[in-house]
């Protein structure tokens, strides 16, 4: 990002966010199938957060889609089985409902294959249900594949940067899953972005803008399953529906990679049999979604347990625990998770005036990839959610000495590094 683009871009997301009027009214989804500048892809797509689809040259070189798919482009199972035999997997039962997904076992990979063939051969059925393989954490476990690479257009990932931090947990999915195989009308983890690429086989994406989903919800307040099915037109269980617009329908092919923006909720059928690769991942450009996201949940949290308020020392200090509990994260970590951020940016743009560094080389690739002023971008959307953080009344009530930042002092930090890099020469040109 240049630094043109770095100011036109810190004005850009200062304003609210554009409606999605003039988008649906094309109805269709750019389809990108040539070289494209971060900057353009910024202004374009992340930060009006508009969906996109590029084409398979974008995953041409990925090892994954020569060594997982035969000739025929098919799922090479001879090919899978010697990379991961006996690996723990989990598989979801498309034919079986728990709350609104569906549940999971886990199995041996082998297990698991050995059955999509049987699913195969029997005409695409079993007496065991539509099973699918997903959200399985191939990265983490595998780290010595590297059978894809992450294109640079979706590497400003704070999700990601934040969990493998800490070493524990990430956002990168494989799913392989048999035709007929499907997942449920969602929108994806805190509100974030997700790209998810076709290693081989067709996935058709039924896709709805942020708010259409307040349409699609019972009388109890909780979203439809299965957007296609005859449930939504009861009008006593969903008075709503038909207030709804129709869905943004995509067919994805193989090597084709979706861009699904912020709070954007879906439904996605496998056509074929197909594997796939998804990340979630968070940047500056919504984070403010995160944000929202989370008071959003944390309200719910409240309303649901406020008979007890008056009569439990401790009840906004549950409230916490149960929101954490429900969507994996609390006020106190996403502050944790901010500093980790804007720390990291704070070392990149000293080490570009010293030429010293002191973090993973992949994060330091990264982050020289694109640049100190998206650097100095990122740092300033942290420091206007930490501006809201400490505004906000439920995150006043935090002990701040059970965390490892002192908010104010980060704040101050943040300016201070976002000030330099406006007066000095920085060593790395873009």
């Amino acid at each position: 990002m240049d630094r043109e683009s770095y100011h036109t871009c810190c004005s850009l997301v200062k304003i609210p966010r554009q409606s999605y009027e003039q988008f649906w009214s094309s109805h269709f989804v750019d389809y990108i199938d040539k070289e494209l500048s971060y900057s353009k892809f910024f202004k374009k797509y992340l930060l009006p957060n508009h969906p996109c689809m590029f084409s398979r040259r974008f995953t041409e070189d990925w090892k994954c889609r020569k060594q997982w798919v035969t000739e025929e482009g098919k799922p090479n199972f001879q090919k899978l089985l010697q990379e991961f035999d006996e690996a723990p997997v989990p598989v979801a039962n498309c034919n079986a409902k728990e709350y609104n997904a569906n549940p999971k076992q886990m199995m041996p990979f082998k297990e698991f294959i050995h059955y999509w063939k049987e699913y195969i051969q029997n005409g695409h059925s079993s007496p065991k249900g539509c099973l699918y393989l997903k959200d399985w954490h191939m990265s983490r476990n595998f780290p010595d594949h590297n059978v894809y690479t992450t294109p640079v257009l979706f590497s400003s990932d704070w999700l990601n940067e934040y969990w493998d931090t800490l070493e524990v947990d990430d956002y990168r999915f494989v799913y392989m899953g048999p035709k007929g195989s499907w997942t449920p009308f969602h929108a994806d983890v805190f509100r974030s972005y997700s790209w998810s690429a076709n290693i081989c086989g067709r996935k058709k994406w039924l896709l709805y803008p942020p708010g259409q989903e307040e349409f699609l919800r019972d009388t109890h307040g909780n979203l439809v399953y299965d957007v296609t099915s005859s449930e939504l037109r009861d009008k006593g269980l969903f008075p709503h529906s038909d207030e709804a617009c129709q869905p943004l329908e995509i067919i994805q092919e193989a090597g084709e990679i979706i861009f699904v923006p912020s709070g954007w909720h879906h439904q996605v059928y496998n056509l074929e049999d197909t594997i796939s690769i998804n990340h979630n991942w968070l940047n500056g450009c919504n984070i403010d979604i995160m944000w929202q996201f989370l008071q959003n949940e944390l309200s719910s949290v409240q309303r649901e347990i406020e008979e007890w308020r008056n009569t439990m020392d401790s009840w906004h200090q549950h409230c916490q625990v149960i929101m954490k509990s429900c969507t994996g994260i609390d006020y106190g970590e996403f502050a944790s998770f901010l500093k980790i951020i804007a720390d990291n940016r704070i070392s990149f743009l000293s080490s570009c005036s010293s030429g010293d560094s002191d973090y993973p080389r992949h994060l330091s690739e990264t982050l020289t990839t694109l640049g100190p002023h998206h650097a100095a971008f990122d740092l300033q959307r942290v420091a206007h959610i930490l501006e809201c953080l400490l505004c906000n009344e439920d995150f006043k009530r935090i002990d701040y000495s059970s965390l490892s930042l002192q908010p104010e002092s980060l704040l101050q930090q943040i300016r201070e590094a976002i000030h330099s890099t406006r007066g000095q020469h920085l060593l790395y040109q873009e």
